[in-house]
């Protein structure tokens, strides 16, 4: 079934894998491409490797023949307690000073990005859990992500054999796990509940976005996953993280995958056994337009609006010719529409910052004087979520999908939220909801308010989403 195939289709199979999906298959891996797609060639209907290559090369991917790529092509090799070294820094030197940096604001934000079948995800969870004293009074949001539907599933629901405990400590499974008849474990419902599996490709979607809650994070976990990727997406990628960490926040990586040039806009950091990477205030900072600017606190002073005059401009200004009149009049209709969307603007500065509390001031402000306009309820949402209120986040989707029932993104995030929360009857009729509005919609139209996500991705993302939905509770809904 395996068999072998020409150099030239290697190639441009390579190519279209890497395009895709940002794995990288160069020559040395090209035996690991074949096995690949020889074990994806049934679910293509194909009886052999060269004509199911044959036949990825001649269509466009949609999105099902990505999510069987992923499946058969990404390495789902993990484990609990992975790498120790790095826990350790993270648990020992890293999360001291940030709790004790945040003892007032008590919020934190922690990305496992490429987090396969959940493993790492559910260790940064106990790690808190065991690290934290006063745990229940912190909002902390464990943000999971990953490309592969099947790895999400198996992590959303939260059972592990043997395996992935073979070099865990042994008060692990005790502890945190209930044994099921079938010797598998299932983690304890605490610490499932505190981690919030999503769908995210790195080589399609956008990010970091108040969309898919990837912004404002203290900590980013990426470890063992970049070193899958071609240079220029890996690159791509530890750009994006940059723009997703706070001032001072930390990228964690594999020991394999340390390279300065790889993370220059990060300041390696050097540990006994390791290197991290962390994103200091200002350094190699660059404006993205995709992502909301950001205003370091050093230039809120000279970044700050200018000062309204409480006269009216007849009073200041000579009685203008018609023509300047217009011009006038225009001018003073734009300042007074700029000084309304101010509050907005601010208030996603502050979010991208991870200062929740004046995003939130600002979001309130904006809402008080257009209390009509979902789009306002829907950002003062995705910050309430940031702060891990998800309640009450929930709350404010409804108050938008109130005022505009067809609002698709917040019927998006309601399904993220309720996901996030394991109640998936809910998140699936949301994600169906999702689904039905984008019918009306060109799959190359760009979303208002979705970061330049167009309506084609959302489909397949929430198409993905639906499919890593645990198979009882999709039946049962």
């Amino acid at each position: 079934m395996q068999g072998t195939l020409p150099t030239p289709l290697l190639s441009r199979l390579s190519e279209l894998v890497a395009a895709r999906t940002g794995l990288y298959f160069p020559p040395d891996r090209w035996g690991d491409l074949i096995r690949g797609i020889a074990a994806a060639a049934p679910a293509f209907n194909f009886p052999d490797v060269e004509s199911c290559a044959q036949w990825l090369l001649a269509a466009p991917l949609t999105r099902h023949m990505n999510e069987v790529l992923a499946s058969h092509l990404s390495v789902g090799e993990t484990y609990f307690f992975r790498e120790k070294q790095s826990l350790e820094i993270f648990g020992e030197q890293i999360l001291p000073q940030l709790l004790q940096s945040r003892r007032v604001e008590r919020h934190l934000r922690i990305w496992s990005a490429g987090c396969s079948t959940g493993e790492e995800a559910y260790t940064i969870a106990i790690l808190l859990d065991r690290l934290i004293p006063d745990f229940k009074a912190w909002n902390i949001t464990i943000l999971a992500t990953d490309f592969n539907p099947e790895f999400l599933q198996k992590a959303v629901l939260g059972v592990y054999g043997e395996w992935s405990f073979r070099d865990a400590p042994g008060w692990l499974r005790e502890r945190y796990f209930i044994k099921g008849k079938d010797g598998c474990f299932e983690i304890l419902p605490r610490i499932k509940k505190m981690v919030a599996f999503s769908y995210l490709n790195f080589a399609d979607d956008v990010y970091p976005s108040l969309l898919n809650n990837t912004g404002a994070m203290d900590i980013i976990f990426c470890r063992n996953v970049l070193m899958y990727f071609t240079s220029q997406r890996a690159k791509q990628v530890a750009d994006n993280f940059h723009r997703a960490l706070v001032d001072g926040g930390w990228l964690i990586v594999s020991p394999a995958e340390a390279s300065n040039a790889l993370f220059s806009p990060f300041t390696p950091v050097e540990f006994p056994g390791a290197v991290l990477y962390r994103k200091m205030a200002g350094a190699g900072s660059q404006p993205h337009h995709d992502w909301y600017p950001v205003l370091l606190p050093s230039e809120t002073t000279e970044a700050a609006p200018p000062v309204m005059t409480a006269e009216p401009l007849s009073a200041i200004l000579p009685v203008p010719s018609d023509a300047a009149a217009a011009v006038q009049a225009g001018l003073a209709q734009a300042l007074q529409e700029d000084e309304r969307g101010l509050p907005s603007r601010m208030a996603r500065n502050c979010a991208n910052q991870g200062r929740l509390g004046d995003a939130l001031k600002w979001c309130e402000k904006a809402i008080t004087a257009d209390k009509m306009n979902p789009a306002l309820h829907y950002l003062l949402a995705t910050i309430l979520q940031e702060q891990g209120r998800h309640d009450t986040a929930i709350q404010s989707l409804m108050r938008a999908l109130y005022l505009d029932p067809d609002f698709v993104l917040a019927h998006f995030t309601l399904g993220n939220l309720h996901h996030s929360q394991g109640r998936y009857r809910q998140a699936q009729r949301h994600f169906e909801n999702v689904l039905q509005l984008l019918r009306r919609h060109p799959p190359d139209e760009t979303l208002t308010e979705a970061d330049g996500l167009t309506s084609g991705r959302l489909v397949e993302i929430a198409t993905a989403l639906l499919e890593s939905l645990p198979q009882p509770a999709k039946a049962s809904a």
